[in-house]
């Protein structure tokens, strides 16, 4: 019976090498992460999914700190004549903005924009808080939810409101904005890497793919198993755009009055989508350690019997004193049907506990990513549970970073950068740097540009898309893929 509880639970789930985007929605649904909300396009993160989010919250708080970054928080309510200040601003986000004209029963005097992003508030609120050379820099970041009416939605990677942090900064030289820019992309890097067991392609966007109302856009794409980018991080130089529009300016230390120059930088819940279609596989979830809202679950195997429950609340409890984020899944459940659920939600690692076992002072380890099931000794078992999940950590990482790095082709024309990206690939090519073979190779293959790596050694002498050959110092080193 519970063999066959098991065969229909997997059932549920679509087989991600017939139909990818439905496997996803599959498993991000049926693990308890996320629902459909009531209005189209929005949705309800559930606690599993909402805990997954306030271990990013955490990791990265942490890291913020380090660079001087303190938490804030503004107003989703901004006037719509900010939005207007920064022309570019304006035009790349108008078709997103929700709008609100009535509010009380009354037409409001001035439209409000719900918060598509915050450069525009912050602004303002810059212009107020600094008047001298003393107070800059300021480092400030918010986690809050923001608002962009999208058209084609996808739980976790496209949706009409979603979660985020927004880092702004304000600095009195533009090298300081620059360092900045730059810290926080690394700090992204090393983060997705070590806690989201997610190696990225780092690098900058395109004059087409960058930010609106910024100078310069660097970016973070990871690879999905279905060989499509996902864009999981921005970092913005914004120089002194929003400075001029909304006014700020400091008093330096000649006397003479200056704009400082600004950053913005931020991730979002869409993570949560990058760790699913990263690591999960035909069984749903796998999560990393770091990350995962359960690290271990202990099913008690013959759990009516005489201690067995007792036994396995004692090493729940003696796994909680090292720090393990530990679950004792004790419900009225067959082990068989607990053990495919909790693969199914991606816990690193299971510790099946029997009456046997007790008997010979051991347990059962089974890893969520390689399935390796192990017998292994009480005595020392946190410190064996820790030395687990570290290697579990690494595996997964460097797992990713080889199925990356096989997913990636060198071309040299259109027809073999289509031929590669449709078979779920990554190119990596030379650009002559023209917008005009930006956008054709976007018509004729789908793909649009991701990144240029900070490594610009050449690997053609031609661009891409219109053979134009490329001098010493000319073109750029860029990747294109299929993206979400």
């Amino acid at each position: 019976m519970a063999e066959q509880k098991n065969q229909q639970f997997v059932k549920e789930i679509a087989d991600m090498t017939v139909d990818f985007p439905q496997w996803f929605t599959d498993v991000v649904i049926k693990t308890g992460m996320v629902d459909y909300g009531p209005v189209k396009g929005t949705m309800v993160i559930r606690p599993y999914g909402y805990a997954i989010w306030e271990r990013i919250q955490q990791e990265l708080n942490v890291r913020f700190a380090a660079h001087g970054v303190e938490n804030a928080y503004f107003p989703m309510f901004i006037p719509y004549s900010y939005l207007t200040k920064e022309a570019e601003h304006v035009e790349g986000f108008a078709p997103e903005v929700a709008v609100v004209t009535h509010a009380g029963g009354e037409e409001l005097s001035e439209k409000l924009v719900v918060r598509p992003t915050s450069e525009t508030i912050i602004g303002k609120m810059f212009s107020k808080w600094i008047q001298s050379y003393r107070d800059l820099p300021v480092r400030i970041n918010q986690w809050a939810n923001v608002v962009r009416w999208e058209k084609t939605t996808r739980p976790f990677l496209r949706t009409s409101e979603f979660l985020w942090q927004e880092g702004h900064t304000a600095h009195r030289t533009e090298e300081e904005a620059v360092e900045m820019t730059l810290d926080i992309l690394r700090v992204y890097e090393e983060f997705a890497a070590n806690v989201l067991a997610i190696p990225m392609l780092v690098g900058k966007k395109t004059e087409k793919e960058k930010f609106a109302g910024a100078l310069a856009t660097y970016t973070i794409e990871a690879m999905m198993l279905d060989g499509k980018s996902l864009q999981s991080g921005t970092s913005h130089h914004l120089g002194q755009n929003f400075a001029k529009a909304f006014d700020i300016r400091f008093l330096d230390k000649d006397g003479t009055l200056h704009l400082p120059y600004q950053s913005s930088w931020g991730v979002s819940t869409r993570l949560i989508g990058a760790l699913v279609m990263a690591h999960g596989d035909q069984r749903g979830l796998a999560l990393p350690p770091k990350v995962a809202p359960k690290q271990v679950v202990i099913v008690p195997v013959a759990a009516h019997k005489p201690g067995v429950i007792e036994r396995a609340s004692a090493l729940a409890d003696e796994l909680r004193l090292k720090g393990v984020r530990v679950e004792l899944d004790a419900r009225d459940q067959s082990p068989g049907w607990k053990f495919n659920e909790w693969e199914m939600k991606g816990v690193p690692l299971r510790i099946e506990l029997g009456p046997r076992d007790i008997e010979n002072n051991a347990c059962v380890t089974v890893r969520r990513d390689t399935h390796d099931k192990t017998v292994q000794s009480l005595d020392g078992i946190a410190e064996t549970v820790l030395a687990l999940l570290d290697e579990i950590q690494a595996n997964m990482l460097e797992k990713a970073r080889n199925f990356r790095d096989s997913h990636i082709v060198t071309v040299s024309n259109v027809d073999e950068l289509k031929e590669a990206v449709d078979n779920g690939n990554f190119t990596k090519t030379m650009w002559c740097g023209m917008r005009a073979c930006e956008d054709k190779i976007k018509e004729l293959t789908a793909a649009s540009s991701r990144c240029m790596p900070f490594d610009q050694t050449p690997v053609g002498e031609k661009c891409v898309c219109c053979g134009k050959p490329l001098a010493s110092g000319e073109g750029h080193v860029i990747y294109f893929a299929k993206a979400y």
